[in-house]
């Protein structure tokens, strides 16, 4: 909720992070009771970055099909950042969600619907009233078929918005980088905390089906 900085910085003007983190993660999943690490056989994983990252966990935690979901850092250029590193907007990282998924349960235009519908990607380094490079916009692949959906939905989504005069996609698409678990007490932060913060703006429009 702190972030401001609203241009990236280049690598070397990065915080230097650390090789471990300085924290134990829990072994389980606080609502569905699952391993926040494991992916087990036959499941896929798709990170999500949709500014706080909170709320955006709690949408896909509900989904049939999700096996686990966990939040943390991705994209920029410290290791192992914390939160506070990442809020000074000096490590370069979206606030993002691992979703952990059975395909044969839930598709990805599925779990891509849920992206684009609940939050507005339109809004560069913000969303609403968060400002900052950490809730930008992001789709971080690791399959084929997630590249080729997210890329087919973010067009049809942009017509869409076309329709209503809405602004551009500002979404960043891309290949998976390295995804730092955030501290404890963020992961399911919205089961432990059911009064705490979860704003997210959202265009109102639907993904064409």
């Amino acid at each position: 909720m702190f972030g401001r900085r609203t241009s990236l910085p280049a690598a070397d003007d990065a915080l230097r992070g650390r090789s471990e983190p300085d924290f134990t993660l829990p072994e389980r999943h606080v609502v569905l009771g699952t391993s926040l690490t494991a992916e087990p056989a036959g499941s896929a994983v798709l990170y999500v970055g949709m500014g706080c990252f909170w709320g955006v966990e709690k949408i896909y935690w509900q989904v049939p099909g999700v096996l686990t979901t966990a939040v943390g850092y991705q994209g920029g250029h410290t290791p192992n950042a914390t939160y506070d590193e990442v809020c000074t907007g000096r490590t370069g990282h979206t606030e993002a969600v691992k979703v952990v998924y059975d395909p044969a349960v839930v598709s990805e235009r599925d779990l891509l619907r849920l992206f684009w519908e609940n939050h507005d990607p339109t809004q560069g380094y913000r969303q609403g009233n968060d400002v900052g490079t950490q809730y930008r916009s992001a789709l971080y692949w690791t399959t084929p078929e997630q590249q080729r959906e997210a890329e087919a939905t973010r067009e049809a989504y942009q017509k869409a918005l076309d329709d209503v005069r809405l602004g551009p996609i500002t979404t960043e698409i891309a290949p998976a980088p390295e995804f730092f678990y955030a501290e404890p007490y963020h992961q399911q932060y919205l089961a432990k905390n059911p009064f705490g913060y979860d704003c997210h703006s959202s265009t109102g429009v639907s993904l064409p089906d």
